[in-house]
């Protein structure tokens, strides 16, 4: 190659690749996972176990974790990282699931497991679930805690990862049990198992710009102080009333759902009641909440909870709700500040300006056995309540759980059911950039590719400045 060839070619490469470059490494970044959730069963065989007739067992859901159909389980707040250009995606999700079973004379239990923050890790075509999990052994009892354990692989079905869009959505990830899961799982099931497949949607933000001025931190003296009258700055309940009742509403027997209005949000097992006013001192509280929420369904089924309550005295709390309802037989119920459930809040104190019970274990009371128009007795365990108050207008409230943007279905029904056991793929678009407007460099445009976009740009370029006796003779270059 000529001297004067190869310098422009040098100086297009140089400009080529100084353009592209920067654009590619800005879309290489790992970019934050915020927001999503994942759907699994664990292994819908062991829970049939758990509840059957033989360990007569049970479970409950802990940090935001729900049920979702008939056998699955919805755990919550997708965050992490996610590299569109490698496909290497890490998520970890909130909550988890405690099983029981096999009740012994002295009030424990032979099968005692819980699994919880499952985290998902993929590179390439590799796949991984890990989880939390505490577990009592069979036969010996001995009681195990280890933290994200491999649990299981996932099958990723030649799904490539690469992308630039705003979420990663997979689903009916065939997933095994691993070596070090069976032995974590107390030994119930041998490595290989199939277990229910897994599925998860996730939030994927646009990368944050770079900042060369740190954000300053409040100094004590800008801080807020504690209201001297005892005031609640805000305040939020979470409860999900009970797990049970609300499968049964969207169940195959009611058919029904459940609305929110004037505020009240969904975090998917539970609702949130914002907005708390009220007063808090020396372990005593009494506030009350925004919004409301009402259940609809089949045979009259209808119940609206509203003006919602809270009150702790002496360790012990009280959750209160206006009510409307009409139950299964038609008969009306209604009633102002009725105490639905009581729960345990002992040694109830302010930290950082910030109150809190966590998943008090609830029961319905008397006069809540007619809300639900004897479906329960006095004494059941309703979901557990959690609430917050801020008493300084810098305290925080504790997240939600977040579910993130509802999943977008992949392909046609015709396409998923060729494919049953991944019925969805990564959701990539072409927008990809940092701000989601600019175009991402294409997969496999490698230096050499620009080499040779450059060569033939000189190319075209000098056979347009030839004379046209030289277009019939041999290239001397």
């Amino acid at each position: 190659m000529p001297a004067r060839l190869r310098a422009l070619v040098t100086v297009l490469c140089t400009a080529v690749l100084g353009a592209l470059l920067p654009a590619a490494l800005a879309h290489a970044e790992s970019r934050t996972v915020q927001g999503g959730r994942l759907d699994w069963g664990i292994k819908s065989s062991f829970q049939s176990y758990v509840t059957g007739p033989i360990a007569n067992g049970s479970y409950s859901l802990t940090g935001g974790a729900a049920t979702v159909g008939s056998s699955q389980f919805r755990f919550p707040s997708a965050t992490g990282s996610y590299d569109g250009s490698t496909g290497v995606f890490r998520s970890s999700f909130a909550g988890g699931v405690h099983f029981v079973g096999h009740r012994k004379t002295d009030g424990g239990y032979e099968l005692d497991l819980t699994l919880s923050r499952p985290t998902v890790r993929i590179s390439g075509s590799t796949g991984t679930l890990y989880l939390d999990i505490t577990s009592k052994a069979k036969g010996t009892g001995t009681v195990t805690t280890s933290s994200q354990v491999p649990f299981a692989a996932l099958s990723l079905g030649g799904i490539d990862m690469r992308g630039g869009g705003n979420a990663v959505v997979l689903n009916n990830l065939p997933a095994t049990l691993t070596a070090q899961g069976a032995k974590s799982f107390a030994g119930y099931y041998t490595a290989g198992t199939a277990l229910d497949p897994v599925s998860l949607s996730a939030d994927v933000k646009a990368a944050a710009a770079k900042s060369a001025t740190p954000t300053p931190t409040p100094s004590r003296s800008t801080a807020k102080k504690e209201s001297s009258s005892g005031a609640i700055a805000d305040g939020a309940v979470d409860w999900g009333v009970r797990r049970t009742f609300r499968e049964y509403v969207t169940g195959d027997i009611a058919k029904g759902k459940w609305t929110l209005s004037s505020g009240a949000e969904d975090g998917g097992a539970l609702f949130r009641f914002p907005g708390g006013e009220g007063t808090y001192r020396s372990g005593e509280l009494t506030a009350s909440f925004k919004g409301a929420v009402r259940f609809t369904g089949a045979e009259g089924l209808d119940l609206k909870l509203s003006g919602v309550r809270a009150t702790v005295e002496d360790g012990k709390g009280t959750l209160y709700a206006d009510v409307t309802s009409t139950d299964l037989d038609s008969t009306d119920f209604t009633g102002k500040k009725v105490p639905l459930v009581t729960f345990t809040a002992k040694g109830l104190k302010a930290t950082k300006g910030l109150v809190k019970v966590t998943e008090a274990p609830a029961k319905l009371t008397a006069q809540g056995v007619k809300v639900f128009g004897g479906m329960y007795q006095a004494g059941t365990a309703m979901d557990p309540v959690s609430l917050a108050v801020a008493l300084t207008d810098d305290a925080k409230l504790p997240a939600l759980p977040d579910l993130g943007t509802t999943p977008t279905a992949s392909g046609t029904p015709e396409e998923q059911s060729a494919r049953p056991s991944v019925s969805a793929e990564p959701v990539a678009d072409n927008s990809g950039g940092d701000n989601g407007t600019s175009p991402a460099l294409p997969i496999g445009l490698t230096a050499g590719a620009l080499l040779v976009a450059a060569v033939s740009v000189f190319m075209v370029r000098r056979r347009r400045d030839r004379p046209a006796t030289d277009t019939t003779g041999p290239e001397a270059d």
